[in-house]
């Protein structure tokens, strides 16, 4: 989320600052501009002041050095304004013709700015505002004055100046600005970084928290502390949320175990009577053989639902574990009633390592080997293979029974579920309920697919790094084999 939302921030702070930055700099290379033009205009005018009193028309060669004594000095201020400023100013008559001039081989020119301001000059018009000129943009800035005498325009005074300095100066203002614009732009990145920081913790806190308690984890809880005041209510929410549901789970695995626990004794006494009852019947009795039966499934799954609340509501006992040598042992285990019923049991388990509960896990390979030789006819294979990538160690178990369709591989490990093609085949509909609770509450996890040509693939997955739940424990640091003192159903 911080990175969708902060490009968002750092694209609408750019833009503001660009806003911004933009009239400034325009603002600054007008500044230089009509500064330069301001002196222009005040040089004018004091030549246009000294041109008033010049009365005689020079003709020909007279123009430069000529006997008039103020057309003279007019001459002189120019040159020295030439040799001082390198700016090239002239007064022109209204036909064009040159008063006096510097350098000696500048001319007013026939078109360009030059021109277009000696025209608005013989209209009275001063060059007060010429076009802006900027960095980029090599040119000159020409300034026109009139001259008045008695009311009307004799001569124009034309200045035509470079604008190299004036262009540098308004880059260096550029430059300053886009270096205040950048270092504006990296506090503002900086209080972004430091903004959505604030804001979205409590997001990723929430996040991690809805996760735990999503994989198993109900005493995950979030730490209402920092970000906004609606964040804080949001976390204090969902903790009473969190609270509620657990004690709601918590109340319906105490319900099923108090259940299933009240019901073994009366169920153990019907049994039992059950079994004296037939001593007074005659042997073989196909009634008191089906109530027995049907009494035998019932204590099984009244053993079921309990071992699954117990699974719900125990904590893993997380630890470094040959998973290899694990799988390998419940294979040896189940390799007798295999052969028992004329099933290939097969196993292929090198060393490797994962972080589970070997109880638990135990108990869920057990599951899900008995599952594959229930539904794996005479002569056929079931095959137990472990490996490990990508920070992850599996125990994939394939079978070569029917298999299931894509609408049973949907509901294949939920509660009390069972094929309506196998409802013939003995079993409480919880092995696999209890197998994917005993390795959720672990960190692990159990996949259902289907097994080419036929069958079910069934694979277990445990992690290989050591979860953050085994690591605020202190796991294990040594691997070791199953659990000693484990029981098969």
């Amino acid at each position: 989320m911080r990175s969708r939302l902060l490009p968002l921030l750092i694209i609408l702070m750019a833009g503001v600052l660009l806003a911004l930055g933009f009239p400034l700099a325009v603002s600054v290379a007008a500044a230089q501009q009509q500064k330069v033009v301001v002196d222009r205009i005040d040089d004018t005018a004091r030549f246009a002041s000294l041109a008033q009193f010049v009365t005689k028309r020079p003709t020909g060669s007279r123009v430069r050095g000529g006997t008039d004594e103020r057309r003279e000095t007019l001459q002189k201020e120019l040159d020295d304004y030439y040799d001082v400023y390198g700016i090239r100013a002239g007064v022109f008559y209204r036909d064009d013709g040159p008063m006096a001039h510097a350098p000696a081989s500048w001319y007013l020119p026939a078109k360009g700015d030059v021109r277009r301001a000696f025209q608005e000059a013989l209209r009275s018009r001063g060059s007060h505002d010429p076009e802006q000129v900027w960095p980029w943009r090599r040119g000159r800035l020409a300034v026109a004055s009139p001259v008045i005498k008695d009311g009307d325009v004799i001569a124009v005074v034309v200045t035509d100046s470079p604008t190299g300095r004036m262009r540098s100066k308004t880059l260096k203002g550029w430059m300053l600005i886009a270096a205040g614009e950048s270092a504006a732009m990296l506090l503002a990145v900086g209080a972004a970084l430091r903004l959505t920081g604030w804001v979205l913790r409590p997001v990723r806190v929430l996040d991690a928290t809805t996760h735990d308690i999503a994989t198993g984890r109900l005493t995950s809880r979030v730490a209402a502390a920092g970000g906004p005041p609606e964040l804080r209510r949001l976390a204090r929410s969902f903790n009473e949320m969190a609270d509620h549901v657990e004690e709601v789970l918590e109340q319906q695995r105490a319900f099923v175990a108090d259940a299933s626990h009240q019901l073994r004794n009366p169920l153990s006494a019907l049994l039992l009577r059950i079994e004296l009852l037939a001593l007074e019947l005659p042997e073989g009795n196909e009634e008191i053989a089906s109530v027995r039966t049907e009494g035998k499934r019932l204590a099984q799954v009244l053993d079921d639902l309990l071992d699954l609340a117990l699974a719900e509501h125990a904590a893993a006992d997380l630890s470094l574990t040959d998973i290899g040598e694990l799988a390998a042992e419940r294979v040896a285990s189940w390799r007798p009633l295999a052969d028992e019923r004329g099933v290939r049991l097969t196993g292929e388990c090198p060393a490797t390592t994962g972080w589970a509960d070997p109880v638990a896990l135990s108990s869920a390979l057990d599951a899900v080997i008995d599952n594959a030789l229930k539904f794996t006819p005479e002569g056929g294979p079931v095959h137990v293979a472990v490996s490990s990538s990508n920070g992850t160690t599996t125990v994939v178990v394939s079978d070569g029974g029917p298999g299931l369709t894509d609408d049973e591989l949907a509901r294949v490990g939920d509660r009390f579920w069972r094929s309506n093609r196998h409802q013939n085949v003995k079993g409480s509909g919880l092995g696999l309920s209890i197998s994917r609770a005993l390795l959720t509450a672990g960190g692990g996890s159990i996949a259902y697919a289907r097994n080419e040509p036929h069958g079910l693939r069934v694979t277990v997955s445990v992690p290989r790094s050591e979860p953050p739940a085994a690591a605020s424990r202190g796991g294990a640091p040594e691997p070791h084999g199953a659990a000693q003192g484990f029981t098969e159903r």
